[in-house]
């Protein structure tokens, strides 16, 4: 029989049983569209983990206290690590541009009758070129604010909107942990970055920070959570990290294993991309699992099919068509239903996508490559799981099938 006449036939077969072959086929929508929701997510979260992380620039390292696999198992790092390490780094490390220490915390922000909790930093002035901040209005506190102990703050833009709703902030003062301070600036919208809001947190001088918030000091000096440093340029950043290395190290009287790590901005892109690649196969993986499902789904039907149409086998059989025609029938009935759900999921997993790119801020897209191969797994599962019921269905003695109808 030629395959155009058996693919009409499987056709018409296929849509005399609509509800049953919707049905089918719904496992195999679910999966495919779920796979490509899933790559789509993925992707597009590599690609803003990524985004946040280049828009620091690639000249950017951090400095940060204790050993990164004694961080990785939860360990307090030791208070190692000072505002005097910084200042160090900034006058004897040549390939060095800029460089701003830093403490964080969280602590109740008040104005009024309006009262939110947030993140506050004390840094230093450079922090904010490292960063790459821009100002909505007013301005950013400088060396001097710093040498004085100023109560001055900068804030992110959500938290001035909580704080002041439609009215101007500058000019105006709140409380951090009952202390007043005046704001003198306002910064532009910048986004989360490592799980941390940057615009719903408020911005002072280190040393008022250390001195009349956390009065967090130690033998070594004033400690700090880590230290930000911008190189020179991108062909800088490996001479810094290692004379940064070799000044803590004298600094820090260490012998054996030091008690700080260096993170450069391309570890980070490079650690966060393998990260959320690996997540994104998990993801795929996990998804596919229902085209599985579906594939089986098809069988279990087509099993009852050949059962419910063994008659109708037996009179083929009777008139001459032969077991590969039978075979060829049924495996084309499989491979309809499992494109045709491949089809319909395809539909359904972008039109996921754009809805998860419409309310989320990840920028989602859909993967050609993931749809290929979802609907190529999809016609691949339909050959596969419908081997066994077109091999049964050829096989039947049509004699015995016409005694059985």
């Amino acid at each position: 029989m030629d395959i155009r006449e058996s693919l009409a036939m499987a056709t018409r077969t296929l849509a005399a049983n609509r509800l049953r072959s919707l049905l089918t086929v719904l496992g195999i929508v679910i999966g495919n569209a779920a796979v490509i929701s899933m790559v789509g997510v993925g992707q597009a979260a590599q690609r803003y983990t990524q985004g946040q992380f280049a828009s620091l620039g690639t000249n950017v390292l951090f400095v940060v206290p204790g050993r990164e696999d004694a961080r990785r198992r939860g360990i307090e790092p030791p208070a190692t690590l000072t505002w005097e390490d910084a200042q160090a780094i900034a006058t004897q490390v040549p390939p060095v541009r800029w460089v701003a220490a830093q403490i964080s915390d969280s602590f109740l922000a008040t104005y009024g009758n309006r009262t939110t909790r947030t993140n506050v930093t004390g840094t230093e002035p450079d922090f904010f070129r490292i960063q790459s901040f821009d100002l909505a209005g007013g301005r950013f506190f400088n060396e001097l604010d710093v040498q004085r102990q100023s109560r001055v703050v900068v804030l992110g833009s959500d938290l001035a909107v909580k704080l002041f709703g439609n009215r101007t902030p500058l000019g105006n003062r709140i409380r951090l942990s009952n202390l007043s301070f005046e704001v003198i600036g306002v910064l532009a919208p910048k986004g989360a970055f490592l799980g941390t809001n940057r615009d719903d947190a408020a911005y002072l001088p280190l040393t008022t920070m250390a001195n009349q918030l956390t009065g967090r000091r130690s033998p070594y000096g004033l400690t700090v959570g880590f230290i930000s440093i911008s190189a020179r340029d991108e062909a800088s950043v490996s001479a810094a990290q290692f004379q940064i290395t070799n000044l803590l190290r004298r600094r820090h009287k260490i012998v054996d294993e030091d008690d700080f790590y260096i993170r450069t901005q391309k570890e980070a892109v490079a650690v966060a991309g393998n990260v959320t690649g690996v997540l994104t196969i998990l993801l795929a993986a996990t998804a596919g699992i229902s085209l599985l499902v579906g594939g089986i789904g098809i069988m279990n039907i087509m099993l009852v099919a050949v059962t419910e149409r063994t008659q109708e086998i037996g009179l083929r059989k009777a008139i001459g068509a032969t077991e590969r025609d039978v075979l060829q029938q049924f495996l084309l009935e499989a491979i309809v239903l499992a494109i045709a759900g491949g089809i319909l999921g395809t539909v359904v997993g972008t039109a996921g996508v754009v809805g998860i790119a419409l309310v989320t801020p990840l920028q989602a897209q859909v993967s050609w490559g993931a749809v290929a191969l979802a609907v190529g797994v999809s016609g691949t599962i339909g050959l596969v799981f419908g081997v066994a019921p077109a091999q049964r269905a050829a096989r039947l003695d049509p004699i015995v099938a016409l005694r059985s109808a």
